[in-house]
């Protein structure tokens, strides 16, 4: 019997057609709650470990929203579903949404729509207090330029790297896990020059990130081998597909699965994970709508809008 195909599993344990695959509602309400909490926590832990003024806090907190907000408005224009914002308490925040059918245009519009206006904001502000010389202007200008040009770095899962990743090689596994490993090291390099030690957990994160994508590969080889459709919505999934997906899910993932029997076709208390998980699985289509000459002309926009800033300092200084 082969360990792996819960096929044979489960025409050897369940007889009978498969439960109806699980569905988890979220209410909007409680994503925006965990949204504000956590940004509430964020600006805690930041004035506790760094010991800095609300104001700089304040402004820290305007340029993520800003800068999530980009992101956010984009994804609302292309009719992602589900779309909310997450702040993680130092490292930051993200945006998340759901589409199957995605373009590369579009989704390098959506990259480019959180640190592309903050830059801009940026460098207004440094422009208009050129002769104010205000404090205030002055260090809210910094946090809106040095975040978003920071988020500018050719690194995943940086927007800088994602862009490129969406320009060239977002369906090219080895080449994707490639540039994974080299931004590890590229990240860890930084926070050392930096000296700014607690973002090596980013590289860690990271880490784990291409762990548990050569694991969901492995899995998606197999469902292609076995002709089972994953470039779908979760929506779309058959409840066979659904639950031959969390088998292979139980067999991958032992340890975090620990109890749970493959082929056995039963809801668990950890049927929410799973779910989760499962979307981990799924991919979307992406629409490849840029030529060669396109992605160039993206490109070069990328790279002239991250050097604008510096090159008006050098100008004006």
């Amino acid at each position: 019997m082969d360990p792996f195909n819960p096929e044979e599993q489960q025409q050897q344990t369940f007889s009978g057609e498969f439960p109806p695959k699980p569905v988890v509602m979220e209410r909007s309400q409680n994503a925006l709650t965990r949204s504000l909490i956590s940004l509430l926590v964020y600006a805690g832990l930041f004035y506790i470990i760094f010991d800095q003024n609300v104001t700089y806090i304040a402004a820290i907190l305007l340029v993520i929203i800003v800068h999530e907000l980009g992101h956010f408005a984009f994804m609302k224009l292309f009719h992602y579903s589900n779309v909310k914002i997450f702040i993680v308490p130092l490292l930051g925040a993200f945006t998340s949404g759901k589409k199957q059918q995605v373009s590369q245009w579009q989704l390098s519009l959506i990259i480019l729509g959180g640190p592309v206006p903050g830059i801009i904001i940026g460098t207004l502000l440094y422009l208009y207090n050129r002769g104010l010389h205000n404090e205030t202007i002055t260090m809210l200008s910094n946090s809106f330029l040095i975040i978003n040009l920071l988020n500018c770095l050719p690194f995943h899962p940086l927007d800088g790297g994602r862009l490129v990743e969406t320009l060239f090689f977002k369906e090219n596994y080895a080449i994707r896990i490639a540039f994974g490993i080299a931004s590890i090291i590229a990240l860890v390099c930084i926070c050392f020059v930096v000296q700014s030690f607690i973002l090596l957990i980013i590289p860690v994160l990271i880490g784990f990130e291409i762990y548990n994508e050569n694991k969901h590969q492995k899995i998606r080889d197999y469902l292609k081998q076995e002709k089972i459709d994953y470039h779908v919505e979760y929506a779309d999934l058959t409840d066979k597909n659904y639950w031959l997906i969390r088998d292979c899910l139980i067999f991958s993932f032992p340890k975090k699965y620990a109890g749970i029997i493959a082929g056995q076709y039963q809801y668990s208390h950890l049927e929410a994970l799973f779910v989760q998980h499962v979307n981990s699985v799924l991919q979307v289509n992406l629409k490849q709508d840029l030529n060669w000459f396109k992605r160039l002309l993206v490109l070069i926009f990328y790279i002239l809008i991250t050097l604008s800033p510096i090159v008006l300092f050098v100008i004006f200084r």
